[in-house]
């Protein structure tokens, strides 16, 4: 089924094709990320407005919605320019007004003729101690009184789209609803009483009272579910391929390694040794092997990497290293070397500044197979690079790498296994969401002899004392960070607090002692600031966040964060992991203006009360959801339209599960419970998943 299913035509029309729906319209819906009649499905109602009858005005607490049948009395038109043009109307206990602005009298008399009986449905406010609805919701006569819903439901609206438009083009969308063929495992259905889905969409859309309206309501969950299963159908698919396609069984000696192992002045923690065998393990399979290695800063994934690399080394192959940038290719350069010389390993850096002469001979050796091991930017998968028998990719920093990347990877080497190492440790359920297509091995001991960073929250009125601590450690030889606040949206303003910070500094601290490094530098200059910075000539580095990931420098022992409520748990931890990586004790200093908010106090908190990069990743989900936890732009995480990656967490597992186990039982989705799923990837528009499985 290369083609969409006839069945789903409908609900990819377009959205003229709705009454009422004109180009205009169709551009204020696009807003809300709504395209097709099928969006208009996912948009879920958020809240709810009780219309239930009531007898009188009076029967509810001002202000509130109330919807009453009541006589109309006398028409009270505007008494001057401006004024409002009123109608007395009597229910069964007392007598209250509706209100029009601007309104048209004729139109007026036409709805509330005088004598006749009316249903009006709207908010009703006391004013002057009457009674009164101003523009009503709906007015009706007595016999139509079931065209309002009892509960009625409430959408996100943009700028020119009303409630009652949205809900006219909602109940036309689910005209065309027609049941199909279900995609979900029988028995998890009838566990969770989830009922079908053209179900669940309707009775979605048609909360009968604020509880129908939670996320853990049988039908959101069966939705949230779909969303999920879909997606992590396209994450199998895309696994399935990857470990289809032939890998090379790559068995290592052991020899290199015992030899790194002997000269190792520590011993590695439970989680490396458990890393270690998972790699040893799929690089012997002969699949190809798609693994994530999850660790938080410090916690030693340079060693289960360069373990992972001398395997295949050991095996006859080449291994690559990639870094996002050149000064983290260096510096896994610079610590891996050690370890490759008591491997007596041969490990070589190639990065776009190799030109010429030195880039051919780099080219040439690694060719012929005398580089063991390349470690590099993106310019180790340039088109000319060659190697003579390349089988694992060791990638740093997922963020920069998606799916794509991945693929393109494997043409490198004939079947390159592949390892990716990320520091940003990330709770289980968004793990799933953005690395489901990956096996994942987590670190979570630190190795010996880390030293625990002491973290205190400090109000800005106290700077001098903080620069006064700066004074006194630059004068024993230690070294600091100093990170500038995010100023707002705007890159020039953040430039400009980062400058003032660095002239503030440079006055109190003295010419030479202080450096600066922001994200408008051309990258040259801000190498040689880092470079300055890490060989010690410079003692305080004044930085916007740009010194990211992996910069290491033993010295430094103190990271200061200005207005640090201005950032985020996850950053703030990235952040933090910047010292406490030699063998002195560390301090980090969350510089706050006071007063802060309650979620900025509990922020500041969390980062006082624990290092561990896992419960704070957690906590970061709890309080800001998970689009911001990764980022969503950038993050390659799907966006869900009704699932919600906090509430929902479990259902991600599920899926995750569900869905490589219906491709291994039906690897092509040919049966009928594989053709349902197709219809769903359709009607998810998983467009991967579709070229896939064509292609398949």
């Amino acid at each position: 089924m290369t083609t969409r299913p006839e069945i789903l035509f409908p609900l990819f029309a377009d959205l003229e094709t709705l009454g009422g729906i004109g180009p205009k319209s169709a551009k204020s819906y696009a807003a809300l990320d709504i395209e097709k009649p099928r969006d208009l499905l996912f948009s879920l109602p958020y809240a709810g407005v009780d219309r239930s009858f009531r007898a009188s005005v009076t029967e509810v607490q001002a202000p509130a919605t109330v919807t009453v049948e009541a006589e109309v009395g006398r028409h009270l038109p505007p008494s001057g320019k401006g004024r409002p043009y009123r109608v007395e109307m009597h229910d069964a206990l007392t007598t209250f007004l509706v209100v029009f602005f601007h309104g048209n009298p004729d139109w007026i008399m036409k709805q509330l003729p005088t004598g006749q009986r009316r249903i009006v449905s709207g908010k009703v406010e006391l004013f002057d101690n009457v009674a009164q609805i101003v523009h009503p919701d709906h007015i009706l006569p007595p016999g139509e009184a079931d065209h309002i819903p009892e509960f009625e439901p409430v959408y996100h609206l943009a700028q020119g789209i009303t409630q009652r438009l949205i809900f006219k083009a909602v109940g036309e969308v689910l005209m065309r609803v027609q049941p199909l063929a279900e995609w979900v495992d029988p028995a998890l259905k009838t566990q969770e009483h989830w009922p079908d889905w053209h179900d669940a969409v309707r009775k979605a859309h048609a909360p009968e009272g604020p509880d129908d309206l939670s996320p853990q309501t049988p039908e959101r969950r069966r939705l949230a579910y779909d969303e999920f299963f879909a997606h992590q159908l396209t994450l199998a698919l895309a696994r399935s391929r990857i470990r289809r396609s032939k890998g090379r069984a790559s068995v290592g000696t052991g020899a290199l390694q015992d030899k790194v192992r002997a000269a190792l002045p520590y011993r590695p923690t439970g989680a490396q040794e458990r890393a270690i065998a998972d790699i040893s393990a799929d690089l012997a399979d002969g699949k190809r092997m798609n693994r994530l290695l999850q660790g938080d800063v410090g916690a030693g994934k340079t060693l289960v990497a360069f373990m992972a690399l001398l395997t295949v080394v050991e095996a006859g192959g080449q291994g690559v290293m990639m870094a996002p940038t050149e000064i983290l290719a260096r510096q896994h350069l610079e610590s891996l070397r050690p370890m490759a010389e008591q491997a007596e390993v041969v490990v070589e850096l190639l990065t776009g500044r190799d030109k010429g002469r030195d880039r051919a001979a780099k080219l040439d050796a690694l060719r012929r197979g005398d580089i063991h091991i390349l470690v590099g930017t993106h310019a180790v998968f340039q088109d000319d690079v060659e190697y003579h028998d390349l089988r694992l990719a060791v990638v740093d920093e997922q963020h920069r790498f998606g799916v794509t990347e991945r693929m393109r990877l494997g043409k490198k080497g004939q079947a390159a296994d592949v390892l990716v190492m990320t520091a940003t440790p990330i709770p289980r359920s968004l793990a799933l969401a953005q690395y489901g297509d990956m096996d994942v091995s987590v670190l979570d001991e630190k190795p010996p002899g880390r030293k625990p960073i002491t973290t205190s929250a400090i109000p800005t009125n106290r700077i001098g004392d903080v620069v006064a601590r700066l004074q006194s450690a630059t004068a024993e030889g230690r070294q600091a960070y100093w990170v500038c606040p995010l100023v707002g949206e705007s890159e020039v303003s953040e430039l400009t607090a980062a400058e003032e910070r660095f002239k503030y500094l440079r006055a109190a601290l003295g010419e030479g002692v202080v450096g600066l490094v922001h994200g408008q530098m051309p990258p040259t200059d801000k190498d040689a600031a880092m470079a300055a910075f890490q060989r010690g000539e410079t003692k305080v580095l004044v930085a916007t966040t740009v010194i990211e990931v992996g910069v290491d420098v033993p010295n430094a022992t103190i990271m200061v964060i200005e207005r640090a409520e201005h950032f985020g748990l996850a950053q703030l931890h990235q952040l933090r992991g910047r010292v406490g990586r030699g063998s002195a004790a560390s301090t980090c200093l969350l510089l706050y203006q006071a007063p802060l908010s309650e979620n900025g106090n509990k922020r500041l908190g969390i980062m006082r009360d624990t290092e561990d990069g896992f419960r704070i990743a957690e906590a970061d989900l709890e309080m800001r959801g998970a689009g911001d936890v990764i980022g969503t732009a950038q993050s390659g995480l799907p966006r869900f339209m009704v699932a919600d990656l906090e509430h929902q967490a479990g259902l991600m597992a599920v899926a995750q599960k569900d869905a490589r186990k219906l491709l291994a039982d039906d690897p092509d989705l040919t049966s009928p419970r594989g053709e349902a799923a197709r219809v769903l990837l359709w009607l998810m528009r998983q467009d991967e998943a579709i070229r896939l499985i064509s292609v398949g």
